[in-house]
């Protein structure tokens, strides 16, 4: 008989969010409070870095969206930390046999720059995962004045994901 190898299939998955700044809302952003005089208006904490990198991770497993999973119909997540949407998703992705590679993401903001606070951003990140902080990289870029972003009328984030598929 014939011994069986183990494999991984890498899976690849790209998320993006977008939420308007608003007055009265603190700015969460990689689970992490940034001063600011405006925070992200949505259902839960609107962290787009986080909800960006959940749809990455669902898409490179094929599982939906992050709006299939925590609809903005349901009060269970109004106000929610997206860290623990993270570990939801995370939890998911375990039950269905899949562990995270790597992440990378972009955040796009005119204002406040969230330089110093990427380093934490990615620990948060890492530790709801189960990976490396180095396994994952948050930057941040402005939209240079142009269009709603570079008027500072809200912010965005990019993500991409990878997967590893273990079988046998």
């Amino acid at each position: 008989m014939k011994k069986q190898e183990k494999f991984s299939i890498a899976r690849f998955g790209l998320g993006y969010d977008i939420h308007p700044l608003v007055e009265g809302r603190k700015l969460v952003l990689g689970g992490e409070i940034v001063p600011s005089e405006r925070g992200l208006l949505g259902h839960s904490d609107a962290d787009v870095l986080l909800h960006a990198i959940c749809d990455a991770l669902l898409g490179a497993a094929a599982l939906g969206d992050i709006g299939k999973h925590f609809p903005n119909t349901d009060k269970r997540y109004k106000g929610i930390s997206s860290l623990s949407l993270l570990k939801e998703v995370f939890q998911l992705l375990k039950k269905n046999g899949y562990r995270v590679g790597n992440i990378d993401s972009t955040v796009i903001l005119e204002s406040p720059k969230i330089g110093k606070y990427t380093v934490k951003m990615q620990k948060n990140i890492a530790s709801v995962l189960g990976i490396k902080p180095s396994s994952v990289s948050v930057k941040a870029t402005t939209h240079e004045t142009l269009g709603s972003l570079g008027r500072g009328e809200g912010c965005a984030a990019m993500a991409i994901a990878s997967l590893l598929e273990i079988g046998e």
